[in-house]
């Protein structure tokens, strides 16, 4: 696996912090001792300690050992752990803003979404720090594509499969079922074992998910489709944060800022090489049937009704994101290729 894959996605890693006399940093992954991210935080914990002068110190566990987001997000609230590295989703209990990325279907290119950002993550991360957490910055995980043993084209060929939904993903549950298919709701860590005994038929994940996550083992196709849109967040309680004086804030801060701003930057060289690794490996791209697209992108939108009542969702921010990319689409009508 090539070294410049820094990106990990929704559904990759997940961090976890704790604290010995405030200065003890706790951080846990699921992602495997020896990968590049694991190497580049390790570098960064070391940079810590030195800027620091020994006052802060991060101690890394990798592997999944510390468990999924609502496990850490458990951990947190008995003390046990003061923060992580989540999927932009794991931390709807906290903060129901993090639930509009990952809507079936919303975005239909890379630059929508670049467009959206822009100007809806200053709003998430500030309604982060409502809810008493420190967002040491966003990371792009990048579009999930579905994969499976058979070509996914249209709706009719995921009728009676059994397609993966994330554990504590009610958004995409609902839209699973809206277009009348068979949702299983698994942890990530179960996702492998799941396409192993035949409990999945499909699933959906970024190519360099798939990669690192080993998913790929297990299917021949995946759909050019961007199904969903997956971001990583890293946040830190801020009653812990604080306990650090400022000007180790600070360092915290940069550093960590640098090393998200970086995964960031990274994602879309790495997923586009993930895509090409994918095919050399024999998973083989499908074009999705462009004729029923619009048709699935409207049952979706059915569902913004029910959205809105749901109290996982922030109906204004919801709102601004939705006039956000009508204003895009209507200066950019071109890119609307469904691609």
């Amino acid at each position: 696996m090539p070294d410049s894959w820094r990106t990990w996605g929704c559904l990759v890693w997940v961090l976890a912090f704790g604290a010995v006399q405030g200065e003890e940093i706790k951080l846990a992954s699921i992602a495997p001792e020896g990968s590049h991210w694991i190497r580049d935080m390790r570098a960064g914990s070391e940079r810590i300690r030195e800027l620091t002068e020994g006052r802060v110190t991060i101690k890394l566990y990798p592997g999944g050992v510390m468990g999924n987001d609502a496990q850490v997000l458990r951990k947190m609230r008995i003390g046990q752990l003061h923060g992580g590295a989540f999927a932009a989703g794991g931390l709807v209990a906290r903060y129901s803003g993090f639930n509009l990325y990952g809507i079936p279907l919303l975005f239909h290119s890379l630059e929508e979404v670049d467009y959206v950002r822009e100007r809806i993550d200053p709003k998430l991360e500030a309604g982060l720090e409502r809810a008493g957490l420190v967002s040491l910055g966003f990371s792009e995980g990048g579009f999930a594509n579905l994969m499976a043993n058979e070509p996914i084209r249209n709706v009719q060929d995921l009728m009676r499969k059994k397609i993966w939904v994330p554990e504590g993903d009610q958004i995409s549950f609902l839209a699973m079922e809206a277009l009348g298919l068979s949702p299983v709701v698994l942890p990530v860590t179960d996702v492998l074992t799941g396409l192993q005994t035949g409990l999945l038929d499909v699933t959906a994940a970024s190519p360099v998910t798939a990669l690192v996550l080993q998913w790929h083992t297990k299917v021949r196709y995946r759909t050019e489709l961007p199904v969903s849109y997956s971001m990583g967040v890293l946040a830190i309680e801020a009653g812990i944060f604080r306990r650090l004086n400022t000007s180790d804030q600070d360092i915290v801060r940069e550093v960590m800022g640098e090393i998200m701003a970086g995964l960031d930057q990274a994602s879309r060289d790495d997923n586009r090489e993930a895509r090409v690794v994918l095919q050399r490996s024999g998973v083989m791209p499908v074009d999705v049937d462009l004729a029923n697209l619009e048709g699935w992108r409207r049952t979706v939108k059915g569902t913004y009704p029910e959205l809105r009542r749901r109290p996982d969702i922030d109906v204004a921010l919801f709102d601004e994101l939705l006039a956000a990319l009508a204003e895009y689409r209507s200066q950019a009508p071109s890119l609307l290729s469904g691609r």
